[in-house]
């Protein structure tokens, strides 16, 4: 059975990355390369499908866990030819936002730094352009495009994500796993400080991945009812 795990941006991705190395070690394959948000939506939609191919082709028989920022739909043709879990963890789509924006005041490396990235801090974007930008607006919709939410397993809520975590390790992995935070920047109940009618404006520009969340928040409401 092959983990896939996607780190959706902002998420405890970082976190649970840790925890992963040290359930698989060199098992794990960390994908982070594609950098599939930052190209234009038709080049990165023609990426992923050729990528997806050459997954399918060339297998992973040298791994048994994938974890990184790429578009699911790359592994996907791979659940045809062995039993793959497709895994994720999501935040509200506002608190994501502010984390990403901190994160990135916090990190900026002008050498190493994405152009979009630059942009934001060269250009000296406010949090209210970051957050209303058309560049990031529903990220998670752009990196589960052709990929249904359903098709997740499971998808942890990062504001639960010691419960979450422990779920996970009962049901998926069958061991008791170690809690890391790392990478951890504002957010947690950050959009509380913006202005409500700010707050709304986002939450709206957003609605694609607002709706994402809420159907996350209904599986994991239902997951924890059958267990």
């Amino acid at each position: 059975m092959k983990l896939i795990s996607l780190h959706l941006p902002k998420t405890a991705g970082s976190s649970f990355r840790t925890t992963l190395e040290e359930v698989f070690g060199e098992r794990l394959l960390c994908d982070y390369g594609d950098r599939s948000i930052s190209k234009p939506r038709l080049q990165r939609h023609k990426e992923v499908l050729a990528s997806a191919l050459d997954v399918a082709e060339q297998g992973l028989s040298n791994y048994d866990c994938v974890h990184g920022h790429f578009l699911p739909l790359k592994y996907l043709s791979l659940a045809d030819s062995e039993p793959c879990t497709f895994i994720t963890w999501m935040r509200h789509p506002v608190e994501r936002l502010i984390s990403h924006y901190h994160f990135w005041q916090q990190t900026y490396d002008p050498e190493l730094a994405a152009p979009h990235h630059k942009k934001v801090i060269e250009e000296k974007w406010s949090l209210e352009q970051f957050c209303l930008s058309k560049q990031f607006r529903n990220i998670y919709s752009q990196y589960l495009w052709g990929f249904p939410l359903e098709n997740f397993a499971f998808v942890g809520i990062t504001e639960h994500y010691n419960d979450d975590l422990s779920y996970l390790s009962e049901y998926f992995l069958k061991q008791r796993l170690n809690k890391h935070r790392m990478n951890v920047t504002a957010g947690s109940s950050a959009r509380q400080g913006l202005p409500p009618v700010i707050q709304l404006a986002v939450e709206r520009f957003h609605a694609a991945d607002m709706q994402l969340y809420e159907r996350a928040l209904k599986m994991r409401k239902s997951r924890n009812m059958t267990s």
